[in-house]
C-alpha cells in the first residue's frame, strides 16, 4: 500500500476563544434566517454565484477522500420544464395513494400537494447525485467508494449553506423515485439522484410556514 503524501497544513489560523464564539453564534443566527421557500421569482442568478457554492460543495469531507458526489446546474428552460413534468407525475402517485396517511397527515401542514411550479420559475436547479461506486478513466475497472450517503450528504448541507450565504432561497425537493433525474441529466448508472436544491431570489410577498426548531437541549447531549 502506497503511504499518502503529507505536506504542512496551510490556511489555519489559531482564533481567540472569544472570536470564536462570536463567529459561532454570528454564523448560527445567519444560517437561523434561513428558510425554504416553494415561491420563487423568475429573476437570473449569475451562473458565477452557483460556481463558488457548488465549489463549496467540493469541499466536504469524504470517506477515503473518494468525493462520491456529481452536481447538475441547470437553467435551461426546456429541461427545467422536462424535471417539472417528470417530477410532478411522481408526485401525482405519492399524494394519491404512494404516501402514508401518517406521512400526508405531517405534511398537511406545509399546504404541499403535487404542484411544483417552482422547478420552473426558480432561474437554477441543482440536481445532487451520489455516486454509488466510482469507475477507473483510463480502465473503466470498478472502483468502491466508501461511506457514500453521508459524504454527499455532507456536500449537500455545505452547498445549501453557501446558497443561504450568497444571498440566494433555496428548496430542497426529493421526489420519489427519482430515476427520471438521471435519464434526463444524463448522468451514469453508478450515480443515483439524491435530491434536487431549487435557487434563486423569493418572490415578492413569498410567505412561508410558521415551524419551530428543535431547540439545542433537545438535538444535543453533553457527557
Amino acid at each position: 500500500m502506497t503511504k499518502a503524501k503529507y505536506h504542512p497544513l496551510t490556511g489555519y489560523q489559531r482564533i481567540p476563544d472569544a472570536d470564536m464564539v462570536a463567529r459561532a453564534e454570528g454564523f448560527f443566527e445567519e444560517m437561523a434566517r434561513r428558510r425554504t421557500v416553494r415561491d420563487f421569482a423568475p429573476d437570473p442568478v449569475p451562473r458565477a454565484v452557483i460556481e463558488a457554492a457548488i465549489a463549496t460543495a467540493g469541499r466536504a469531507p469524504s470517506g477515503a477522500n473518494k468525493q462520491p458526489w456529481h452536481f447538475v446546474a441547470v437553467s435551461s428552460a426546456d429541461i427545467k420544464r422536462r424535471i417539472r413534468e417528470a417530477a410532478e407525475e411522481e408526485e401525482r402517485a405519492f399524494y394519491g395513494g404512494r404516501a402514508g396517511d401518517e406521512w400526508l397527515a405531517d405534511l398537511a401542514h406545509l399546504g404541499t400537494d403535487e404542484h411544483k411550479p417552482f422547478l420552473e420559475t426558480a432561474p437554477w436547479l441543482i440536481v445532487c447525485f451520489k455516486a454509488l461506486y466510482g469507475e477507473d478513466t483510463e480502465t473503466g475497472a470498478r472502483e468502491t467508494n466508501y461511506y457514500v450517503h453521508e459524504s454527499a450528504g455532507i456536500a449537500c448541507g455545505f452547498l445549501i449553506a453557501a446558497l443561504h450565504r450568497a444571498g440566494l432561497a433555496t428548496l430542497t425537493h426529493t421526489p420519489s423515485p427519482m430515476k427520471f433525474l438521471s435519464e434526463i441529466c444524463g448522468r451514469p448508472k453508478n450515480e443515483k439522484a439524491m435530491m434536487i436544491i431549487v435557487a434563486g431570489h423569493p418572490a415578492p410577498g413569498a410567505e412561508v410556514p410558521v415551524i419551530t426548531k428543535k431547540p439545542l437541549g433537545e438535538i444535543s447531549t453533553w457527557l
